[in-house]
């Protein structure tokens, strides 16, 4: 096996480490919930934190990189990322459970930078697309990671126990996989990047790409439920379904989706995606029936499935240190998760969940309008080269 392809296998185990601590946490907020003796809306403050905690950390990531090199970086920050997870299931109350999500979120984000980095020197060398199927691999450890998380919460073993216990597997399983990414080091003459900075305008331009596509994505998995649930009066199994049905189309389509960009290019294949998803968001407006409510939140996520990996693919190749633009991408994505739940629930208490998931089409229909910023010719101060 080549060099390079060992580097690809590497960093989509990676990938997979990454997601299934996000699975592992997930599958046990109402365990963790109930330990700290907090209340639904002080839970809700509490999840803020760690993408305040990725957005605000981020930047470091390049930092990081360019001092230890990309392997020594993705190791220590996956290790720390992993070993993070025993925190929240700990905290005895609100002021800690907050602290103890923004280290979560601090190191999940900082992580995320460098591995996202690797994953575009890697698709780059490789000549072909890669990064909607490493994010599919984060897909994957997501759910094995909440699958193994639903059995424990089954089992009623506690948070404290199965958290350490898959921390300490992670880790180590994380920490051996970087034994064989790329150990990227910058030039001799290349200048450290600042410990915190604005991102740059190509980051801008594609984060508003990123942007749209993480708003459906957080509006649809915390709001498909409770749209099907209390504006089209289904059970709580079918809503339930729906957002599962959503998860499984952005996992399946990321996993498929290299081949498409490989034949449609990037450019393409977004703005094919952005109308997919606009279509989506339009039968979830005018739904009637739960069946075509979850056709439409189906094709939501099949729509903005690849748009973020393809956005930080853009973002790699938008300047001279990948990190750093990837982590002004992120910055702004993050940005957009953070807010879409509030916004959503704002709106539909002024007005209607259904008012709400307008704006969602709105912002579909933005990806496929700003699609050309991902294409290669984008130079470096964010404009079009003609």
């Amino acid at each position: 096996m080549t060099e390079i392809r060992r580097a690809r296998y590497a960093v989509a185990a990676v990938f997979c480490v990454h997601g299934a601590v996000t699975g592992s946490f997930a599958t046990r907020v109402p365990w963790i919930q109930d330990h700290a003796s907090v209340s639904a809306g002080q839970l809700g403050l509490a999840l803020a934190f760690p993408a305040i905690g990725a957005s605000l950390t981020m930047p470091l990531a390049a930092r990081i990189s360019h001092r230890f090199g990309s392997r020594a970086a993705l190791r220590g920050l996956i290790a720390l990322w992993t070993l993070s997870l025993v925190l929240p299931s700990l905290a005895p109350h609100l002021v800690t459970l907050c602290a103890a999500l923004f280290v979560y979120g601090a190191s999940a984000g900082m992580a995320d930078v460098v591995m996202n980095a690797v994953g575009v020197e890697v698709e780059q060398r490789l000549g072909r697309s890669i990064m909607s199927g490493l994010h599919g691999m984060w897909s994957v450890g997501t759910l094995i990671g909440s699958g193994i998380g639903t059995v424990a919460a089954h089992l009623d073993v506690s948070a404290q126990l199965h958290h350490a216990v898959a921390a300490v597997v992670l880790t180590l399983a994380g920490m051996w996989v970087c034994n064989w990414v790329l150990n990227l080091h910058p030039a001799e003459d290349e200048l450290a990047p600042p410990r915190f900075a604005l991102p740059p305008k190509s980051a801008w331009l594609i984060g508003a790409v990123g942007f749209c596509a993480v708003f459906a994505e957080g509006a649809s998995l915390d709001w498909s439920a409770v749209y099907l649930r209390d504006v089209l009066d289904s059970s709580a199994g079918v809503a339930a379904a729906a957002t599962t049905g959503f998860a499984l189309t952005m996992a399946v389509a990321r996993i498929a989706g290299d081949a498409v960009v490989d034949r449609w290019g990037a450019v393409r294949t977004v703005r094919v995606s952005g109308a997919v998803a606009t279509l989506g968001g339009v039968l979830v407006v005018l739904a009637n029936h739960p069946v075509i409510a979850m056709a439409g939140f189906g094709l939501l996520g099949l729509g903005i499935a690849v748009v973020v990996p393809l956005a930080f693919a853009a973002a790699g190749r938008s300047g001279p240190n990948p990190s750093q633009a990837i982590a002004g991408v992120a910055t702004v994505t993050y940005t957009s998760g953070l807010i879409a739940p509030s916004i959503i629930g704002g709106i539909a208490e002024a007005s209607s969940l259904t008012i709400s998931f307008i704006l969602v089409t709105l912002l579909a229909t933005g990806i496929a309008a700003f699609s050309a910023v991902l294409r290669p010719a984008v130079v470096r101060e964010g404009h079009l080269d003609n």
